[in-house]
């Protein structure tokens, strides 16, 4: 008699299988180096928070997020959150899933922008196996993501401007192209930072 093959269901999270998803991003030390240079670090900027507030609007979604990556984490260091007008505040996640400004590199979907280089659009990440299983599914509840890679004038990737909802959401072909303008539409005002860092030097 054979016996049906029990198998793990992609909305469970297994740490071996997604180890296995994660990319691999060999540029993270060269992009450590132009954050620092840059002057982006490991403190929530004003300018970004107001960016992320800017995104939600635009975006009509819940949370919002610029990103920056380096070899093992992630960090928000523009950050807006639903049912508030102002940017949560710096500090871990709690148990409630609020996201904190840090994450682990192996949660979520922005190191995959990052390596590929490219915008995502996932509209229900469950419709997609190979992100199904994402941490971020069970631990917060995201189910569609929007997503764009930061890229700056020397051609690195330095991080992400991305949009989630605990909802599917139909983005479509419009929700892809605001969120390419707006990534455009950051990266010159990190050069305008650039820029003036430079000046005063």
């Amino acid at each position: 008699m054979n016996h049906p093959v029990s198998r793990v269901p992609y909305t469970s999270y297994d740490p071996t299988r997604h180890l296995l998803l994660t990319p691999q991003d060999d540029e993270a030390p060269a992009r450590v180096a132009r954050l620092r240079a840059l002057g982006i670090g490991d403190s929530p900027l004003p300018a970004f928070d107001e960016f992320a507030r800017k995104l939600a609007r635009t975006t009509q979604a819940p949370y919002s997020m610029v990103n920056f990556i380096d070899e093992h984490r992630q960090y928000f260091a523009g950050l807006y959150a639903p049912a508030q007008d102002h940017a949560v505040e710096l500090g871990p996640a709690p148990a409630s899933a609020q996201p904190g400004r840090v994450m682990a590199r192996d949660h979520g979907y922005c190191p995959h922008v990052v390596v590929r280089r490219k915008a995502l659009v996932l509209e229900d990440v469950c419709d997609y196996p190979r992100f199904a299983g994402n941490p971020v599914v069970d631990e917060i509840g995201i189910r569609s993501y929007l997503g764009a890679p930061l890229i700056d004038r020397t051609g690195m990737a330095l991080g992400t401007v991305c949009v989630v909802d605990l909802e599917p959401r139909p983005w479509g072909r419009e929700g892809l192209a605001t969120i390419k303008a707006m990534a455009a539409e950051l990266v010159e005002q990190i050069h305008r930072m650039e820029d003036r860092q430079t000046d005063m030097s």
